[in-house]
This record gives structure tokens, C-alpha cells and sequence, in this order.
């Protein structure tokens, strides 16, 4: 067994059980199940069902590992790890407002970081029964068999991903020209409202790249290493590595990456406010 497979296997088991908790609940939610923590944000009991879920799994088989979760987790579960070198990323379900209105575009999906480097990634469809799966060095996997990104390059054939900032509705406008813009270059625009699913998507050659502001590390962290394992490219706008912490997005095949950043960085100025804040 290869170094991170057992990780892997936990991963994807305990995202299997997270996702059948989101398919017994699906269509079945009454307004006492859902609550509000922002504007536009919400969080379900199947969001808590599903976490408390995953971390128990991952209490039980990794104790010293310390757990950066969507939802707030219960007190003491990271006492004295936090200066652990491996991280969990768990979202127990990207695209909860999805769910609530019973839009079939969500999922589960978790990574493990080492020394600050994303090394497991599984991001899974419940409903679809897509499962995706990837250790750093070892490619990435849609249910075990190998994908790889497009190899798309003319623009107007492609079919970007994107999400609207809405934790931060004071960059809507500026986020709106960057629509404008890849949509005057573009064959298709899609937002579907799961950054975990539209990452993955990236990943399986089926969005041609994919650009979003403001997001959380446990958006993201998965689709990372799915895209780079399955030979794109991920940056922030501004070409770094700052996606994690400042939340802001470019992921393509790789082709078509230096052409989005061009485009970006046209309509987002690099010393401008990009922070999360209503």
C-alpha cells in the first residue's frame, strides 16, 4: 500500500457515509431544518449530521491530525494539535443552498494538507455516485479511473465555471465586468453554485476553467490537488499561491491559464480590497 492510501480509503469511505445522510434527507427538508448564519448563507441539520459524521471517522483513525471544518465544530475536538504538520479540510456539503431547494448540484469533500501541502483530495457527488480521488504524485481518479483536464485552447470553445462573491457583495460589480469579459470570449458560462463540484469538474476535462472570489479553504483545498493531478493549473489572481487564505481563484487546463490571469488582472487591480466583508 503506497504511502496516504489508507488516508485516502477513510477519506473516501467517510465521505461515502456523509453523502448517503445528504441522499436520505434530499427533497425532505422542512423550514426547522434549515438556519440562517448570513445573509445568503445557510447551514442544515444534514450539514451537521454529515460533519459530526467525518469528524468522528477522522478522530478515531487519525487523533493527532488537527480539523479546519465549514461548520463549528465541538469544543475540545482540536485541543493541543494545532501545531499538528497534518490538516483536514472538510466540507461536509458544498452547495447547501443547492440542497435547501433540492438543485441537484452538491457534494462532500475533504483534503489532507502535510506540511502545509495538500496531499489527499476526495470531492464526492452523492447523487451522481462520483467519487473524486488523489494522492499528491499519483494522478487524479473520477470512480478509480484516471481523468485528465481538457486540452482545449481556442477561447471560443471553451466552457468556464464560475461563482458570484456572495459573502462579499461589495466586489459584485467588479466580479460582473470579469463575467462580462470571459463571457465575450467564451462558448459557455456556467455557475452552479458548488466551488468543490465546479473544481472537480475542472479536473474531468468538463469545465475548461473555472475563476471565483472570496472563497474558504474548505471550498477549495480538494480541488486543488484534483486539478494539478489531473495536469491543470491553479493560482490566485494574481498568479501566487495565496488561494487558500485570500480565497480567490484561477483554475484551469493549464493551456488556457496566462490568457484568464490577463483577463483578471485587466478588471482587478493587485493593490485593491479583496477581503470577505458584507
Amino acid at each position: 500500500m503506497s504511502q496516504l492510501q489508507h488516508e485516502l480509503d477513510v477519506a473516501r469511505s467517510l465521505a461515502r457515509e456523509a453523502g448517503g445522510i445528504a441522499r436520505a434527507f434530499y427533497a425532505k427538508l422542512t423550514e426547522s431544518d434549515v438556519d440562517e448564519k448570513g445573509r445568503n448563507d445557510f447551514v442544515t441539520v444534514v450539514d451537521h449530521e454529515a460533519q459530526r459524521v467525518i469528524v468522528e471517522g477522522l478522530r478515531r483513525e487519525f487523533p493527532d491530525d488537527f480539523i479546519v471544518a465549514e461548520e463549528t465544530l465541538a469544543p475540545g475536538v482540536n485541543d493541543g494539535r494545532e501545531e499538528s504538520a497534518r490538516r483536514w479540510y472538510i466540507d461536509p456539503l458544498d452547495g447547501t443552498t443547492n440542497y435547501i431547494h433540492a438543485y441537484p448540484h452538491f457534494a462532500v469533500t475533504m483534503a489532507l494538507a502535510v506540511e502545509g501541502r495538500t496531499s489527499v483530495a476526495v470531492t464526492y457527488a452523492p447523487l451522481l455516485d462520483e467519487m473524486f480521488t488523489a494522492i499528491r504524485g499519483q494522478g487524479c481518479r473520477l470512480n478509480d479511473k484516471p481523468v485528465h483536464v481538457s486540452r482545449l485552447q481556442d477561447q471560443n470553445r471553451i466552457l468556464l465555471g464560475t461563482g458570484f462573491p456572495f459573502r462579499a457583495r461589495h466586489l459584485l460589480d467588479t466580479y460582473l465586468q470579469s463575467f462580462a469579459h470571459f463571457f465575450h470570449h467564451a462558448r459557455g458560462i456556467r455557475r452552479g453554485g458548488s466551488a468543490a463540484m465546479d473544481l472537480a469538474y475542472v479536473a474531468a476535462g468538463r469545465f475548461d476553467g473555472f475563476w471565483e472570489m472570496t472563497l474558504s479553504p474548505w471550498d477549495i483545498a480538494a480541488g486543488v490537488l484534483l486539478i494539478e493531478e489531473a495536469g491543470g493549473r491553479v493560482t490566485d489572481f494574481f498568479l501566487g499561491d495565496t488561494y487558500l487564505e485570500s480565497g480567490h481563484i484561477i483554475a484551469t487546463n493549464g493551456l488556457l491559464h496566462d490568457w484568464m490571469a490577463d483577463g483578471i488582472a485587466q478588471i482587478f487591480p493587485r493593490d485593491a480590497d479583496y477581503s470577505k466583508r458584507s
